[in-house]
């Protein structure tokens, strides 16, 4: 489930590449109060993700942007769709916004038999931890997690975009399902990797981090309803890491 929201510009202005932290801050703003401000500070992925401002680009005053929200829980949204309708006034980072309307999506991969492709519409961010460096023939001095990068070759991320993904089926679905690594196949039949880029991040107010990042195509044939499942929680709360900071938001491609 998502929310689609349509934003104008009350002012010229540069395109803000840094807008994470302050969208994430709106986002827990409107969240503030209810039962789903409780899990701020809990150390696990969020039942939400969200899109950058799009199409990214310099804008002059009265441009429109979009911006899309998602989530597993769909009062979760109401919360954030009532607070942008109540409170119209959106500032990005330096981008200043006024929404224009607020609307409701419910993006699906599709029936059993259904091929099609999943597009990152932000990085994705995916780490491989120390403890899987001589699994994976990672050779580093340090001792942190590393980003991955194409030389470490397909095998870790995979891994852990399953796991990722894995935890969250945990957190969002019904125990009694099984999770994308309890079930047969892969999540993905194909992979594209467009670009791997780097930028600084704002992890929290004051503390800037630079991560590497990707941008992937994914292709999918829907095997049955459990992997079908499994497609829709991606689109629902993202893949990869970081997910509440608009990282690893993906999107179903149309044809």
């Amino acid at each position: 489930m998502r929310i689609l929201v349509r934003l104008r510009a009350r002012m010229d202005a540069a395109y803000d590449n840094r807008y994470h932290n302050k969208l994430r801050g709106r986002i827990w703003n409107a969240l503030e109060g209810t039962e789903y401000g409780e899990i701020h500070d809990e150390n696990r992925p969020k039942p939400f993700t969200y899109s950058n401002p799009f199409p990214p680009g310099d804008m002059e005053e009265g441009d429109e942007r979009t911006l899309l929200v998602a989530s597993t829980d769909e009062e979760l949204l109401a919360h954030v769709a009532a607070d942008l309708q109540d409170n119209p006034e959106l500032n990005i980072g330096e981008m200043p916004f006024t929404v224009t309307d607020v609307s409701a999506l419910s993006p699906d991969v599709g029936e059993p038999g259904t091929s099609g492709t999943i597009e990152t519409g932000t990085g994705l961010l995916v780490r491989i931890p120390p403890w899987r460096f001589e699994e994976y023939g990672i050779d580093t001095e340090h001792d942190e997690a590393e980003f991955w990068r194409p030389e470490h070759t397909m095998e870790p991320l995979q891994n852990q975009l399953e796991a990722n993904l894995d935890k969250k089926h945990g957190l969002f679905c019904p125990d009694y399902l099984p999770g994308p690594s309890d079930v047969d196949g892969d999540l993905f039949d194909g992979y594209e990797l467009i670009k791997t880029f780097a930028i600084p991040v704002t992890v929290t107010e004051g503390r800037e981090e630079t991560w590497v990042l990707s941008k992937w195509r994914f292709d999918y044939t829907v095997r049955d309803d459990d992997h079908r499942r499994h497609l829709n929680l991606a689109l629902d709360v993202g893949i990869g890491e970081r997910n509440s900071l608009g990282f690893g938001f993906v999107n179903k491609v149309e044809a």
